[in-house]
């Protein structure tokens, strides 16, 4: 006769899964509907907890977490404010493909819907920011829940999934079954491309006297950069990347064209016009890089390659579209590919273009930019740390001129973006990654948003490189103010209000360095990458009017880019 298994609670349940699903680190902050759940990871051993000082902190150092890795991202936080707190976080993930698994807790079952205390229908207000979502009513069904949700948020094209457990759940009792397998109606995410159609692209891509990869994060999402290198190398095929497919073929190979789109390279856009084949792979042809659809590579026929069928034609219309995960397809195409046409021609146009507006940037003046710190952060580094950025002009000065050479090496908010990203990013990653230099570079304004989260980098000793780039403004807002606003900068000045942000790192007990002298940037960068027990701070003070060129002015086609200033000036 068989021994009976014995019961456990839900959070025995829930750890147990987590076990299961090899999960190691965890972030998270407790409350009340989840204390049953923190009383069991007192003695748990297999995974690190790791308490953030807020919860929307927590959901981007998931983010981090994922991002650098590969691996799911977990959270872990309570009820209500605890829950809505997760909600910027889960919606940046959404809009970027990360796959992290966000674990609330929630009221007794009987009190949902009776507005009890710390009560919020998280569900129902994540809904459309999540791939999916679930509310675990019953104890039995929470192994089974836990292990569809890892499957859903790491496998097709990544996203969050939230999952919301009642107190009750969590303090009930049950016989524990983790399934091999399940079946999930309607979410069958298709891995291999149709071969026909890999062939033709094949054919298309071959006869191209004119052609382009436009490479986005799904290539780099689905491991598929080796698979790229070997199809553009074998091929001398041109390569550009948007913000998140930076890193998935390296920025120092003569083939890198660099970013297009809104703030890419003159010669990428340029090239985006003028191709006569264009392949977009785990790219989404979102509004930053297209500019006007009818008037985006109107000459190109195009081919798209997704995991994801709803996003073909969904922004441009294609003409020949390949659902499948980007990494196979891009083999399947490299292995069909036979007899590519001579690129001379093509590459000659496309080097006249990087000679004719190449990415430049003054220091002959001695004032400090931001062009400048980045440049020699790429040559202390060689391209090869993981680079967190928030959001702003200096998330632009990093995509055109860092040299990221390896994939997941890019971590950034792009479809959100998100102000208050890379510092808690920042500190999942360095959970990840150990072996390379760990760089949050923020801007003043986004420095401030999740500030709070330095002293969680203090109190595990995390060697982490923050960087603020002090320009006393809201910079990118200030730009635009600039060029389409009457030169109203209405709201956007924060020198008078910003803290001394040295002592304010001090304060936390981390090592901190201020300048705004060229000659002092490569001292200041030595003396906080020596450091490693723990995290060093930066604050340059850059130049307050700088601008991000090229740009393309929102709603206008990438052919009308603004390469430079075109009235140089300097505020008082």
């Amino acid at each position: 006769m068989s021994e009976q298994k014995p019961l456990l609670s839900g959070a025995d349940i829930f750890f147990e899964c987590l076990k299961r699903e090899g999960v190691k680190h965890i972030f998270g902050y407790p409350g009340g509907a989840v204390l049953k759940v923190y009383e069991k990871l007192y003695d748990v051993d297999y995974l690190e907890h790791i308490l953030v000082r807020h919860e929307q902190g927590a959901t981007h150092a998931a983010e981090g977490y994922a991002k650098a890795t590969g691996k799911v991202g977990v959270v872990l936080v309570t009820s209500g404010p605890g829950a809505t707190n997760t909600v910027t976080g889960i919606a940046d993930a959404y809009m970027d493909s990360v796959p992290i698994v966000v674990f609330t807790g929630q009221v007794p079952s009987h009190l949902i819907g009776n507005d009890a205390f710390q009560e919020a229908d998280i569900v129902g207000i994540t809904r459309p920011i999540t791939k999916h979502n679930f509310l675990v009513r019953d104890i039995n069904d929470l192994a089974t829940t836990i292990k569809k949700a890892f499957h859903i948020a790491s496998t097709g094209r990544p996203g969050p999934v939230l999952v919301d457990i009642p107190k009750d759940v969590f303090g009930g009792s049950a016989y524990f079954h983790y399934p091999e397998t399940f079946d999930l109606k309607g979410y069958k995410p298709k891995v291999h491309g149709h071969y026909n159609q890999i062939k033709k692209a094949a054919q298309v891509l071959s006869r191209a006297k004119r052609p382009l990869l436009y490479v986005g994060g799904g290539v780099i999402m689905s491991g598929g950069s080796d698979e790229l290198s070997l199809l553009a190398k074998e091929n001398n095929l041109p390569v550009t990347m948007t913000l998140q497919g930076l890193g998935a073929f390296p920025g120092t190979d003569p083939q890198s064209l660099g970013m297009l789109g809104m703030h890419g390279t003159y010669y990428a856009n340029q090239a985006v016009n003028n191709c006569d084949v264009l392949v977009s792979l785990g790219a989404r042809f979102d509004d930053r890089v297209t500019g006007r659809t009818d008037t985006f590579a109107t000459n190109a026929y195009k081919i798209h390659v997704d995991i994801d069928p709803t996003a073909i034609d969904k922004n441009v219309v294609v003409d020949l579209p390949i659902v499948g995960d980007v990494k196979h397809v891009i083999a399947g195409i490299a292995a069909e590919m036979k007899n590519q046409q001579d690129l001379t021609e093509w590459w000659d146009q496309l080097n006249g273009w990087k000679e004719e507006c190449p990415l430049h940037f003054e220091t002959e003046d001695g004032l400090l930019r931001p062009e400048f710190i980045i440049d020699k952060i790429s040559k202390k580094t060689k391209g090869e740390a993981i680079i967190v950025s928030d959001v702003g002009q200096h998330q632009m000065w990093i995509a055109q001129h860092y040299k990221f050479t390896n994939p997941r090496s890019h971590l950034s908010s792009g479809g959100l973006g998100t102000m208050g990203f890379s510092v808690p990013a920042a500190i999942g990653a360095a959970f990840a990654i150990k072996d390379r230099p760990i760089v949050s570079i923020s801007g003043d304004g986004g420095f401030q948003m999740n500030i709070q989260e330095l002293i969680t980098a203090v109190a595990y000793k995390l060697p982490i490189n923050f960087i603020i780039i002090n320009n006393g403004f809201l910079g990118m807002v200030r730009q635009w103010q600039e060029l389409f606003h009457a030169e109203k900068y209405s709201f956007t000045d924060l020198s008078a209000s910003n803290p001394d942000f040295c002592k304010v790192g001090e304060a936390f007990g981390i090592p901190s360095y201020c300048t705004d002298k060229q000659e002092e940037v490569d001292e200041i960068l030595n003396k906080a990458f020596d450091r490693t027990d723990g995290p060093s701070l930066i604050e340059f003070r850059v130049v307050k009017e700088d601008m991000v060129f090229p740009m393309v002015p929102s709603g206008a086609s990438i052919s009308d880019m603004i390469v430079k200033r075109l009235n140089p000036k300097r505020m008082t």
